[in-house]
């Protein structure tokens, strides 16, 4: 089996602005992180209502349910903390670890 080397932009806990689609302009934080399909899943984007059946046995409620499906990880981009702008992301090592910085006002944007 080979190994899969695929990297993306965000980590779980980055605050990230949707760039493209139906949500274009929101920001959330991202959830969870999927590589191997190149997904992110941001809190309060890309909210579906799925019509469920009730099942008590796995605690699920019937009914009309919203949940929260994964985006593409190109329809989002990492807002600085400090500008509060959606910002590429530059990756240099200070003091022997490695840092990721705003590219438009150089501030880090890991904490």
């Amino acid at each position: 089996m080979a190994k899969n080397n695929k990297k993306l932009h965000t980590k779980v806990g980055d605050r990230v602005i949707v760039i493209s689609g139906k949500d274009k302009g929101k920001q959330g934080n991202v959830k969870e992180v999927n590589p191997e399909k190149g997904t992110v899943l941001v809190d309060g984007v890309n909210v579906v209502t799925k019509a469920q059946k009730a099942n008590p046995m796995a605690g699920v409620q019937g009914g009309l349910n919203k949940i929260a499906k994964p985006l593409n990880a190109s329809k989002v981009m990492i807002c600085c903390p400090s500008c509060d702008k959606a910002t590429r992301v530059k990756k240099v090592v200070k003091d022997g670890k490695k840092v990721r910085i705003c590219s438009k006002c150089g501030e880090t944007i890991d904490v």
